[in-house]
């Protein structure tokens, strides 16, 4: 079954950037040559080759965070953190890059693009956003989500998130995030008119889904197993990684203490004065670097958390894959009712209680033409379930070639990141350790020269 082609009215338009040859055009003109060979190639998350044609042809960052205040839907005022986000293409026309378009987003605005993802894209592992407010956190750092330190690793996170869209074979395409990117005023406007929201699955239609679907898909389910399982060692990960950090910190200070005394002894000390002094300032400097080690320790550790986030976003496509097969064993029965209906109608045999039976049996039988009425009835809503439980079945099936192509993505996706991130505090780790030795290294030559 060949894969169904994005709904046309959300398709990113063709143009992105100026063809060569116009230095003079930002992000809103087309490349159309580029758009159309990739369209020619296949539909749906074929299109796009490479699944980075948007990074191919233009650079997205998150470059500055800025503290505003202004005054909400209740109108009270708030202090809130607007990012700036700048476009800027990557082609260059003698020696001049094009323009570059950039504009202010607050976090709910990343909230409400995300939102409109899951929608409209169900069967795909929507990129997560960085925490609002910090979690997993050791004692010492702020969990305050308006410090500077939080802000700014926010700050980086929000432009992975939308690195992850523009790299995403399908996302990449959509309009709604094109126009997030490039039109600041009335985007909210144009979100709202897709109707999204009155497409969204209310939460007690998918709970009532989980716990009544009668053949639930067996990959699917454990799809949710394996969402949970990564949700929980990634979590255990962290706590763990907090309270070594809050020992770390504690270890490092005492070297801060271990400075204190022995400059405070170098001065009642002739002979062992300079040593003293010396083993001092290497313990000062050593306790001294422990707050910008476990500062970058926290960028590995929302690396993690993206992780962590991202199991939610796999349970997402398992809660819409329940819908689909809820609806579709819904329809099956109510099929088989019809049908059961019409066969005893037919052969004037009622084989289970109804109400209708004994309606017949306290005021008579139907007239032969009221029998034929209702059969002809019941005829016309059988063509009509059939044509409806085949269109459910042929989607659902469709739901679940994509789906599963795109949690195949993620997966390879995930163990590549997640490999490259441990890797890397591994060596950080490595490093710390060895200008630990260094220190005590360097402190006990100063000792043996006393």
């Amino acid at each position: 079954m060949e894969q169904a082609s994005p709904d046309p009215e959300r398709q990113l338009q063709p143009g992105l950037l100026e063809p060569l040859g116009r230095s003079d055009a930002g992000l809103g003109v087309a490349v159309d040559e580029e758009v159309e060979g990739a369209r020619e190639e296949g539909s749906g998350g074929d299109t796009m080759t490479h699944n980075n044609f948007w990074l191919k042809k233009i650079e997205i960052s998150v470059s500055e965070a800025e503290k505003r205040t202004g005054r909400n839907a209740m109108n009270m005022q708030e202090t809130y953190t607007a990012y700036l986000i700048e476009t800027r293409s990557v082609e260059h026309t003698d020696g001049q890059s094009v323009l570059t378009d950039s504009l202010w987003r607050r976090y709910s605005e990343f909230e409400l693009l995300r939102n409109y993802l899951l929608v409209y894209y169900p069967h795909i592992v929507v990129p997560p956003l960085p925490e609002k407010r910090a979690e997993f956190v050791w004692h010492k750092l702020s969990a305050d989500n308006m410090d500077p330190d939080f802000v700014e690793r926010r700050r980086i996170g929000l432009e992975n998130f939308l690195l992850r869209i523009a790299s995403h074979p399908i996302l990449c395409r959509d309009k709604i995030f094109y126009l997030f990117l490039t039109q600041e005023g009335n985007w909210k406007e144009s979100v709202n008119e897709t109707g999204f929201q009155l497409k969204a699955d209310s939460r007690l239609k998918a709970l009532n889904a989980t716990f009544r679907v009668k053949n639930p898909d067996k990959r699917f389910t454990d799809l949710k197993h394996y969402s949970d399982e990564l949700q929980s060692v990634i979590s255990h990960l962290l706590r763990v990684r907090a309270r070594v950090a809050d020992r770390l910190y504690g270890v490092y200070k005492v070297h801060g203490n271990y400075g204190r005394v022995f400059s405070e002894w170098s001065a009642i000390e002739k002979e062992m004065g300079d040593g003293l002094q010396s083993a001092g300032h290497h313990m000062d400097v050593y306790a001294s670097s422990i707050d910008d080690i476990l500062e970058d320790e926290e960028h590995y550790a929302d690396q993690l958390k993206e992780y962590l986030f991202y199991a939610e976003a796999l349970r997402a496509v398992c809660r819409k894959h329940e819908l689909m097969q809820y609806d579709l064993e819904i329809a099956a029965q109510d099929l088989a009712s019809k049908k059961q209906q019409c066969e005893e109608l037919a052969t004037g045999t009622v084989r289970t209680f109804s109400l209708k039976g004994m309606t017949t049996k306290l005021f008579g039988q139907e007239t032969p033409e009221q029998r034929e009425a209702r059969i002809k009835v019941l005829e016309e809503q059988i063509n009509e379930g059939e044509q409806q439980l085949k269109s459910k079945n042929l989607e659902g099936r469709e739901f679940v070639k994509n789906a599963w192509a795109d949690i195949e993505r993620f997966k390879e996706q995930k163990n590549r990141d997640l490999k490259e991130a441990l890797i890397s505090y591994a060596v950080m780790q490595i490093s710390m350790c060895k200008k630990g030795i260094q220190v005590w290294t360097n402190a006990k030559e100063c000792f043996s020269k006393m």
